[in-house]
C-alpha cells in the first residue's frame, strides 16, 4: 500500500504495549525511536484502548520506563466514550461494567453513572458502558444481561479480544462483549480503536494535517484498520500480537510493515 512519504511525517501516534514495550519489559529500540522524532521535529502522542486505566497510570508507568512522558500526550479509549458520551448520553443514567479508575474518569467527566441495579436504577438506566474490566465478577456480567434483555444502549470502551502479558494473554473488553452477545443476540457500539475517533481528537490537538500523521501498532484489527479508517498512513509493528500471516486474514494492509520501531527510527534517519 502506498502512503505519503515519511519525510512528511511529524505526528506519531504511538500504540504502546506490544509497540513500545511489551508488558513491564522496554524494547530496546524504543527510546532511540522516540529520541530520533525529536530530533526531526516531529511531536509523538500515545494512543490506547486499554480503559481499565487512567492516563496518569500510564504516565508513571512510563516515566518508570525512562520514558519522560505527560498527560496532555496522551489519548484515550476512556477519552473517546467519554466525548461519544456526553455528545449522546448526557443526560442519562449509564451502567459502567468496568474498573473504579473508570467509573471515576466518566464521573469526573460530569456523567451519570452507576454500577448498581438497586433503587430503582433498573428501570431508569438507559444505557451500559463495557470496558476492559480488570475487577469483573459475575454480579456485573449478570446485570450487564438483564439489562441488554431489557434493550437498553449498548456501548463498549474497544474492540480488543485480548491484552498481553509477560506469559501470554488475558480476555480483554471484545472477549468479555462476545460472552455478552452470545446469552443476550446484543452487540455495542465500540468507540475506541479501530474507529477514527481517538485519530481524530489527536490532530484536533495538535494541529496536524492527516498526510503529516503516522499510527504505529502491533495489532492489524484495531491500530492498523483505525489508521485507514481516519485516512492516514499506519505502520504494523512485528513486536508485538500481529504477524505477516493477519494481514491475509483481516484483509488489513498497512501503508508499512517493520520488524519494531528501531527499522522506523532507520528509515527516518
Amino acid at each position: 500500500m502506498e502512503g505519503n512519504s515519511l519525510k512528511n511525517k511529524k505526528l506519531f501516534l504511538l500504540d504502546m504495549d506490544g509497540t513500545l514495550y511489551l508488558d513491564g519489559d522496554l524494547f530496546p529500540c524504543t527510546l532511540p525511536f522516540l529520541k530520533k522524532i525529536e530530533e526531526i521535529g516531529g511531536e509523538y502522542l500515545f494512543l490506547t484502548n486499554n480503559s481499565s486505566k487512567s492516563a496518569q497510570s500510564y504516565v508513571e508507568k512510563l516515566n518508570k520506563m525512562g520514558i519522560e512522558a505527560t498527560l496532555s500526550q496522551f489519548v484515550t479509549s476512556v477519552q473517546a466514550t467519554a466525548k461519544h458520551l456526553l455528545a449522546h448520553h448526557s443526560e442519562e443514567l449509564i451502567y459502567v461494567a468496568g474498573t473504579e479508575s473508570l467509573k471515576k474518569e466518566l464521573r469526573e467527566a460530569g456523567l451519570q453513572i452507576t454500577d448498581t441495579l438497586e433503587g430503582g436504577n433498573f428501570d431508569a438506566i438507559t444505557c451500559l458502558l463495557c470496558g476492559f474490566d480488570t475487577e469483573l465478577t459475575f454480579k456485573k456480567l449478570d446485570d450487564c444481561s438483564r439489562l441488554l434483555t431489557r434493550g437498553v444502549t449498548f456501548i463498549a470502551t474497544n474492540p480488543d479480544w485480548v491484552c498481553p502479558t509477560a506469559y501470554g494473554y488475558v480476555p480483554d473488553c471484545g472477549s468479555v462483549c462476545e460472552m455478552l452477545f452470545r446469552a443476550t443476540g446484543k452487540r455495542p457500539r465500540f468507540i475506541g480503536k479501530p474507529q477514527p475517533d481517538m485519530v481524530y481528537m489527536a490532530l484536533e490537538k495538535t494541529g496536524y494535517k492527516k498526510e503529516e500523521a503516522l499510527l504505529i501498532g502491533d495489532r492489524l484489527y484495531t491500530d492498523i484498520a483505525c489508521a485507514l479508517n481516519a485516512g492516514i498512513d499506519g505502520a504494523f509493528v512485528l513486536s508485538g500480537e500481529g504477524t505477516i500471516a493477519d494481514i491475509e486474514k483481516t484483509g488489513v494492509n498497512p501503508t508499512y510493515i517493520l520488524k519494531d520501531v528501531g527499522e522506523l527510527t532507520a528509515l527516518l534517519s
